[in-house]
């Protein structure tokens, strides 16, 4: 048994780089309590292991007694001073107490003993060598599923990606690697656990870290995140350096840059938006390409109320409201986006319009302008498919047919020449 425990030791040493010396002293505490057992109640009991052979020896320290009383507790100066020469009454010597059969007993209780402390090692292991790697991106197997939460292997430990930080788009297989946030090192009652993630929005800036070396320069600056795992991420970027273009720069050349992102994101849609310190700018920054009519600004509420036409408003909301929620996160801004109110033109407004509309025609005044409009031609596309004859049958036209067909004859010409210039190019 002893060379076998030593050359476990040895491996354990080697594998989980956990010092022999330490293995050791553990198995010598819980062997302890087996001694206990087997030798009774002696005396200040220890367990002795040695380092070089292995032997298994219990010792009890008893007092140099005159008359001994209790043999657990004295010892007769004769015996004393067999082991210690120059023992007196009162004082402590130790003796060796291992019973016969002791070396079974210690076989069994050390094997528990160092898998008990071969977690606890472990475990330790792994809180003195995270601790400081919260933030870090580690790589690693997934190894089993518990539920919905994985377990992936990071080689020496054995880390968690619970189900809350996965992103719910993604599948993971048995065997696949994966990258992940390290999110927390917790101490459990089964001991210190590893947290990764690869839901939460401090994964994505740390992939544009790795990817981006302007922003690990401090060149450019990552001002804002937010993201819904999965489907879209927005970021913010900025330059003090306006020679330098903080989106162009994040993008890289042909887009390579954000497209290593995108593609360790499984896709997600990713938005690189240029920060403004003005809300108004960063607004029409984050909602862009909708276009925006006004922004109204509620500093003291931190409110937004942005209004935009009604063919822009699906846009500029998202999909299930989730560019107005991403733009609220990454502003900080409660934004509010309606559409603008929409007022019905009179009659009398509609036919003023369209008088103003074929006024500003070059050859047209606003006296024929009028006469147009009431005759049923609205605008000047209504002109083009008219013929002479057309305008000779309405009576207030009839004297200012001439004037109306040359300039609809000059505007067929200038249609006609921008064609042929544009085929030809």
């Amino acid at each position: 048994m002893n060379s076998e425990f030593l050359a476990i030791l040895e491996f354990w040493e080697r594998e989980k780089g956990i010092s022999k010396d330490i293995l050791t002293s553990a198995v010598e505490e819980a062997l302890l309590s087996a001694a206990k057992k087997a030798v009774g109640p002696a005396r200040h009991l220890r367990c002795s292991i040695d380092r070089q052979s292995g032997d298994i020896k219990a010792f009890a320290t008893l007092v140099v007694s005159e008359k001994v009383e209790s043999r657990h507790d004295h010892i007769s100066v004769p015996e004393a001073r067999r082991i210690k020469p120059d023992a007196q009454i009162g004082d402590e010597v130790e003796v060796e107490v291992t019973p016969a059969d002791f070396g079974r007993i210690a076989s069994q209780n050390a094997k528990q003993a160092l898998m008990q402390q071969l977690r606890k090692a472990e475990k330790q292991m792994i809180y003195s060598e995270f601790k400081d790697r919260v933030g870090d991106i580690v790589s690693g197997v997934v190894r089993r599923f518990e539920r919905s939460d994985v377990y992936v292997d990071l080689g020496k430990f054995e880390a968690l990606l619970p189900n809350k930080e996965r992103v719910p788009t993604e599948d993971y297989q048995m065997g696949e690697r994966i990258r992940c946030y390290v999110k927390a090192v917790e101490n459990t009652n089964q001991g210190p656990e590893i947290i990764l993630s690869r839901a939460d929005p401090q994964f994505v800036v740390k992939l544009f870290l790795l990817e981006v070396s302007e922003i690990t320069d401090g060149t450019i600056e990552l001002k804002g995140v937010a993201r819904e795992p999965g489907y879209r991420t927005k970021i913010a970027v900025y330059s003090r350096d306006n020679q330098i273009d903080p989106v162009g720069a994040c993008v890289g050349l042909r887009g390579q840059r954000v497209k290593n992102i995108v593609r360790e994101l499984n896709n997600e849609k990713v938005d690189i938006i240029r920060w403004d310190p003005d809300i108004r700018g960063l607004l029409v920054n984050a909602l862009s390409p909708a276009k925006l009519k006004s922004i109204e600004v509620d500093e003291e509420r931190r409110h937004v109320r942005v209004l935009v036409s009604e063919d822009q408003l699906s846009l500029a909301i998202g999909k299930r409201g989730q560019n107005a929620r991403l733009t609220s996160r990454l502003t900080g801004w409660h934004v509010d986006i309606q559409q603008e109110a929409r007022t019905d033109l009179g009659f009398e407004e509609k036919v003023a319009q369209a008088v103003q509309s074929l006024a500003q025609i070059p050859g047209i005044t606003e006296e024929q302008a009028n006469l147009l409009v009431h005759a049923g031609f609205l605008s000047f596309e209504d002109l083009l498919q008219v013929e002479r004859q057309d305008l000779q049958e309405i009576p207030q036209l009839a004297q200012h047919v001439d004037k109306i067909m040359e300039v609809i004859e000059l505007e067929k010409e200038r249609r006609n020449l921008k064609e042929g210039e544009t085929s030809v190019s």
